[in-house]
């Protein structure tokens, strides 16, 4: 990736299946997201990416030199990429030609949402950003030359990565640790287990930690307790633990923050991050009570002969609505030559 002027501004594009959002980044400024350009596009109303930005462009009056775009899928070689659930087929020079930039980069959305925790702010620094899980204290990013971060998001999948700062450089290590193997911790966990293996074969954590994992358990604990389950959806299944109204959804709930506590935990151990573990993606307002109050800090430390070592590593929520653009605007300043640590 190449460097550029840090006053240039950046176009930035979070994408998903359903929505993009659009903002522009000032890769001069602290805070490098101007909040006010921040707006949001259905995919299913445009052609193409080109086309939104267009109407992004023509709506707003705002302009950029360059482009960065987070989107949910795979980029391959740098260049292109298809997103899961999205008709649009992205080209990062076809679009740069399009809309006359100097250059189009495309990220990971998952590795952006990692990237944001380098600009976000928690309670120790005035800000809203982040919430701590726990009682550990809190480490600065950057306080030491070495630091290790699990970045761990329950949405519609389950992305696994890590922030790893060594020196001045700052990178994002993308995993699939979504799909590794569900381990067993208690009696009640094995008989999910149980259930879904018959239904699904072989069971990973995503399949329980994600959208579609609050309903399989939710389906699986009316099963095990001899209770037909409804049809719900994941909204339904919080929706209802949080008014107290179905004992079962009460149920998945909890069981879903102390599963979602072991892996976080394992997700440590594996590596290495003892410097702490941030919860991204939007499910997390939503289930931050029951990560608070419930079992996610027990599960997350029971890891026998590291119990220890574990209650010193602190977990924080990522509170804030658009960490996909906050990333996008943390790589621009990267882009821009302009580091993010502040020593």
């Amino acid at each position: 990736m190449a460097n550029g002027s840090a006053s240039a501004k950046t176009l930035l594009a979070d994408l998903g299946g359903t929505n993009v959002r659009f903002g522009i980044a000032d890769p001069s400024l602290d805070q490098p997201l101007l909040l006010d350009t921040v707006k949001r596009y259905r995919v299913k109303d445009y052609e193409s990416l080109t086309h939104a930005a267009r109407e992004y462009f023509k709506e707003t009056g705002h302009n950029a030199d360059r482009a960065i775009i987070a989107a949910a899928g795979r980029i391959d070689d740098g260049e292109t990429v298809k997103v899961t659930n999205n008709p649009w087929a992205i080209s990062a020079k076809k679009t740069a030609a399009e809309l006359d930039l100097e250059w189009v980069h495309l990220v990971n959305d998952f590795a952006a949402q990692s990237m944001a925790v380098m600009l976000l702010k928690g309670q120790d620094q005035g800000g809203t950003d982040l919430i701590q899980v726990g009682s550990p204290p809190v480490p600065r990013i950057g306080a030491t030359d070495e630091q290790t971060f699990v970045v761990v998001g329950p949405g519609t999948g389950l992305g696994v990565g890590g922030l790893l700062i060594r020196g001045d450089k700052v990178s994002v290590l993308q995993t699939e640790g979504g799909h590794a193997g569900f381990a067993a911790h208690t009696a009640e966990d094995i008989e999910i287990l149980k259930v879904l293996n018959l239904r699904y074969g072989r069971v990973s954590n995503e399949r329980l930690i994600c959208g579609q994992g609050l309903v399989n358990l939710y389906e699986s604990i009316c099963q095990i307790a001899g209770q037909k389950a409804e049809t719900l959806t994941p909204e339904d299944v919080t929706d209802r633990a949080k008014d107290e109204s179905c004992a079962m959804c009460v149920r998945a709930v909890e069981t879903f923050a102390g599963i979602f506590g072991s892996v976080a935990g394992d997700l440590v151990l594996t590596l290495g991050a003892w410097d702490g573990v941030y919860l991204t993606g939007g499910m997390i307002p939503i289930l931050l009570p029951w990560l608070e109050r419930g079992h996610f800090r027990e599960r997350f430390e029971a890891k026998g002969r590291f119990r220890d070592t574990m209650e010193k590593v602190p977990t924080q929520a990522i509170m804030n609505p658009e960490p996909g653009l906050v990333g996008g605007a943390a790589l621009a300043v990267v882009e821009s030559g302009r580091s993010l640590l502040k020593r």
